[in-house]
């Protein structure tokens, strides 16, 4: 339990920051703290009974994982200790195996700083350390050791380890970095395709600069949860707020960034879920490793592409998206004029998706959310409890208006059918409950 809880910050200049201010507003700080990068800011954010070597926990995707980090030449190699750090965030335990090439572009010491695990950097007496591992990660990884794993070449002890992880069918995630006219050489395409003939994958970065640089270490970590957590499960997260239009130019929206949905989609792909978004207008960004993202801002639009999906006999829904209770019947040609007086805008009542959904989707897991104002507690359990009976849900997340930007008040309320409810404190029990219920 961290005794300083940090909240906000400001920036004095690049790499400098003010702390102004904590949790329970009892410490300040005037003086700007240096840091030379974020995960040194972390560190600092989060008080004085954490050591520099720890790191906060942000998911448990990779808990009790024993991960083997590979990493070879480049310069790709300096993001080593952010890559090591975001893995143990997400609980990895690790062993890193450095080649020569590697260490002369960053030093072990800080390897094993970040890793706070064994780095083994040549050839040791007690090979048996070179297998065992839940997962392989090499990043970046150089042509030469795409090359080298092809053709079964064991130069040093990082090949000895892939080999071995062949053996067992372990997964083997390779992260190529390398200039464009090394990438496009069709020896390279070669290479490639023959690494992923035996069960390796290969996770490219965006072109930038005349390169395929590593992808950011967030993405890295989270494909390398869903690879290693990889299971037949599939599921629709439906986020986001929807819109109806009055004319060209006009709409009527209610309110919803779909941060949430997001983060539910991102946590069940880490654990290795077959995960598809049905977006509608959102204000944050999905995060570029979730496999698809259907854009439907319209409501009748995102009921039709959710009834199609159904026909895939999908595992597991969640109904997150903020649905118009009422929308324009019918819309204005072009833009209607202005400066023409007052304008009355007819409302008429919406399609209910989960109960227009819930005979296609018996069967199925459903986890419907559910938003009141001004209600107490026992009568919003009472309320989740009705829309379960009525559409069919396995369970409800039931929150109240005036509780979700207080600190104090739980996120909300899991509650199942037989109207148990369990407090959800955090954004991340509810992405937790919601995994559990699917698991069940």
């Amino acid at each position: 339990m961290k005794s300083i809880y940090w909240i906000a910050i400001s920036r004095a200049r690049p790499g400098q920051y003010h702390l102004i201010r904590s949790r329970h507003d009892t410490l300040m700080s005037p003086n700007p703290i240096e840091t030379t990068g974020e995960g040194v800011l972390s560190d600092v954010l989060l008080g004085p009974n954490m050591r520099d070597t720890d790191v906060e926990v942000r998911g448990d995707s990779l808990k009790g994982r024993n991960v083997l980090l590979g990493v070879t030449g480049g310069i790709a190699a300096v993001d080593t200790v952010r890559l090591a750090r975001e893995l143990r965030r997400h609980g990895a335990e690790l062993t890193v195996i450095m080649t020569p090439s590697a260490q002369e572009v960053i030093t072990p010491l800080a390897v094993r700083w970040a890793s706070q695990g064994e780095v083994i950097t040549d050839w040791d007496g007690d090979l048996s350390a070179l297998s065992g591992f839940d997962a392989v990660l090499v990043a970046p990884t150089t042509r030469n050791l795409l090359a080298s794993f092809v053709h079964g070449i064991m130069n040093g002890p990082l090949l000895m380890a892939l080999s071995a992880a062949r053996g067992r069918n372990a997964p083997i995630m390779f992260v190529p970095s390398m200039h464009n006219d090394l990438a496009n050489d069709p020896i390279t395409f070669d290479l490639v395709k023959e690494c992923v003939g035996k069960g390796a994958t290969i996770l490219w970065g965006d072109e930038e600069e005349g390169k395929r640089k590593n992808p950011s270490h967030q993405e890295i970590v989270a494909r390398l949860g869903n690879l290693v957590n990889r299971n037949p499960t599939s599921v629709v997260v439906t986020l986001g707020a929807t819109r109806s239009a009055i004319d060209d130019i006009r709409y009527v929206q209610n309110t919803s960034s779909g941060a949430t949905g997001f983060a539910i989609a991102d946590h069940l792909y880490r654990h290795g879920m077959d995960v598809t978004c049905v977006a509608g207008v959102t204000t944050v960004s999905a995060p570029n490793w979730l496999p698809l993202v259907i854009s439907c801002p319209d409501p009748d639009e995102m009921l039709a592409e959710l009834k199609t999906i159904s026909r895939d006999g999908i595992d597991a829904w969640i109904h997150t998206a903020a649905v118009l209770d009422y929308v324009v019947p019918e819309q204005a040609e072009g833009k209607i004029a202005s400066m023409q007086g007052s304008l009355d805008v007819g409302l008429v009542e919406g399609a209910k998706h989960i109960m227009e959904l819930k005979e296609l989707c018996e069967g199925s897991v459903r986890i419907g959310f559910k938003l009141e104002s001004g209600i107490k507690q026992r009568d919003l359990v009472h309320r989740a409890v009705a829309q379960i009976e009525k559409a069919g849900m396995t369970a409800t997340i039931a929150n109240r208006l005036e509780d979700l930007n207080d600190p104090e008040k739980p996120r909300g309320w899991l509650v199942d059918s037989l109207g148990a409810h369990f407090v959800l404190n955090t954004e991340a029990d509810l992405c937790d409950a919601i995994l559990h219920q699917i698991r069940r």
